[in-house]
């Protein structure tokens, strides 16, 4: 208060906004499957997504897939609330926050926006922060840190079936572990017991207490 205010002089001079401002949605064309979840989960109901299917070329020896072709993605900015729940329920990071803000426009109808326009802010998003110290890694880095595994041929001596189910590193050693068929089954049928019904087993002189 006892200070004298200083005005910034917009827009000579621009603000210093933090990175994590919700200013506009940018799309990242090439990222969109048009999977419509977007669209689905906006509570507003701003986001048109227009897609057709094109047939790709089959593969010597294959068969010919399809895909979805993106032909139209706006966003009516009249109607966006800014929530970002557009940009968390993307599985394939094609929506990212841009601090930008300057896009105001004399008419309200002018502040829907196709894809074109939202694709030039994606120059504008900030680069993820980077992680704390001590941090633990991100879980995509931890899985490309552990040595491949498949499932390799059937080799002899290796008892039966469960030398089918056995993984084996790209080096051609052997993963220690325990058999996954076997412990999906019941551990008493796995020894070559009997299987019994019931949830009790007692013994008793009443043979209708007898599950044996």
């Amino acid at each position: 208060m006892l200070r004298r205010s200083v005005t910034q002089q917009y827009p000579e001079v621009h603000p210093d906004l933090p990175s994590r401002s919700r200013g506009v949605i940018a799309l990242v064309e090439e990222n969109c499957t048009s999977c419509m979840l977007c669209a689905r989960e906006c509570p507003d109901w701003c986001i048109y997504i227009d897609s057709h299917k094109e047939t790709l070329p089959a593969p010597e020896g294959g068969r010919a897939r399809q895909r979805n072709v993106l032909d139209r993605f706006a966003i009516d900015f009249a109607l966006c609330m800014y929530c970002g729940i557009c940009i968390e329920v993307c599985p394939f990071d094609a929506l990212f926050w841009s601090p930008e803000f300057e896009y105001a426009e004399g008419d309200i109808r002018n502040l829907l926006h196709e894809k074109d326009r939202l694709a030039t802010w994606v120059e504008t998003v900030p680069p993820p922060p980077a992680h704390e110290v001590g941090a633990e890694p991100p879980k995509e880095l931890a899985a490309g840190a552990r040595p491949a595994t498949c499932r390799g041929p059937y080799r002899p001596g290796g008892g039966g079936r469960s030398g089918q189910d056995r993984s084996w590193r790209a080096d051609g050693a052997q993963v220690r572990g325990r058999n996954p068929r076997r412990d999906r089954t019941d551990p008493a049928r796995s020894r070559g017991a009997p299987r019994r019904r019931g949830h009790r087993h007692r013994r008793s002189g009443d043979p209708r207490h007898d599950f044996s």
